[in-house]
């Protein structure tokens, strides 16, 4: 949230501790429950909803947008997720979806296209903002150099709309492939040591074992550093997902000049169109053309002058478009506000 809240202008209340949690625990947001909305009405203005929604059924939104209703303080929806990636059936995920698009106050979307889905889908208009930059470092990763092309994928702990098995026999032929015909290129795929799909992992060991050029990484989950770091060190990035709508990856890819292979799911492909190189499963020839293509700007070489001068750039751009982008949440939490207070 603070990439997208002006400190000077809007305070930002910390997520309420479940009592006796540990701390770092995760639970489910508590601001969605319509005794703390009720308890603490007098120490906010209004609720701005992003992610958390498949802690709870969708008649239980609809408690929450009552209990809103009733200590009147309008409801902010960022429509992230059109299809939840942590979810294999979305017929909960879309009915939450329903309930929570019809009564926002204010909608907000990432692009143009998940827009005119939401508009569709939910007959609700929304104010598209994008996503804002990912990279707090002063001094961000560049990477470096190495001999080879580096295509990387980190397949995390194969949550449900990650293609672990498809993306990586996808990725073993397509390196196969272009090492024939003579490229310097590998791949280099990643998995948490714990995973929520253990056949899948263990598919994927002998995919990579078997593979020339192909190397496995287990470990455990990376921070926020470290991901930017593993991710600089990349020629590009190949994406696995099998379904979903935005991507936060494609965002700190983008940071860090990073180009991003991934398939046609949800509105990946138009955060940042330019940067982004489509492929299948299932069919090499499509990767192995997406490698070709996503490698050939000479800022794509990590560690290299070129890509330095480019996250310099866009570090630049980014800079100026998050005062933007919390110019626009300001105005929309003053119109939510309005309207609030003229019914």
């Amino acid at each position: 949230m603070d990439a997208v809240t002006d400190r000077h202008a809007v305070t930002l209340l910390s997520d309420p501790a479940v009592p006796g949690s540990p701390e770092g625990q995760w639970w489910p947001p508590q601001i969605l429950l319509p005794a703390w909305l009720e308890a603490h009405a007098a120490e906010f203005d209004l609720v701005h909803l992003h992610f958390g929604i498949e802690s709870y059924s969708p008649d239980d939104l609809a408690e929450t947008v009552a209990a809103l209703r009733r200590t009147r303080r309008p409801l902010i929806y960022t429509v992230h997720d059109l299809e939840n990636p942590q979810l294999e059936s979305q017929d909960a995920h879309r009915a939450s979806l329903a309930v929570l698009t019809a009564a926002a106050d204010q909608l907000i979307t990432l692009t143009e296209c998940a827009d005119a889905e939401v508009r569709r889908v939910y007959g609700r208009s929304t104010t598209v903002v994008p996503h804002p930059t990912l990279l707090g470092a002063e001094d961000p990763p560049i990477g470096t150099p190495h001999a080879t092309t580096r295509v990387g994928v980190h397949l995390r702990d194969l949550r449900p709309n990650i293609d672990g098995v498809g993306t990586v026999a996808t990725l073993v032929r397509a390196i196969a492939d272009l090492r024939a015909e003579g490229a310097r290129v590998e791949a280099v795929v990643r998995v948490n040591e714990r995973v929520r799909d253990a056949e899948a992992a263990a598919s994927i060991d002998r995919l990579a074992a078997e593979a020339d050029g192909v190397t496995l990484e287990r470990g455990d989950r990376l921070d926020d550093d470290e991901l930017a770091s593993w991710l600089a060190d990349l020629d590009a990035c190949l994406l696995p997902y099998r379904h979903g709508t935005q991507s936060g990856w494609a965002e700190l890819c983008f940071d860090l000049a990073v180009p991003v292979i991934g398939t046609r799911v949800g509105h990946i492909a138009a955060q940042h169109p330019e940067d982004f190189h489509a492929f299948a499963v299932g069919d090499p020839n499509s990767l192995a053309r997406a490698i070709t293509d996503a490698t050939a700007p000479a800022w794509s070489t990590s560690g290299s002058q070129r890509r330095a001068e480019e996250v310099a750039r866009r570090r630049r751009e980014r800079s100026a478009e998050r005062d933007r982008i919390r110019a626009a949440h300001l105005e929309i939490y003053r119109r939510a506000l309005q309207t609030t207070d003229a019914a």
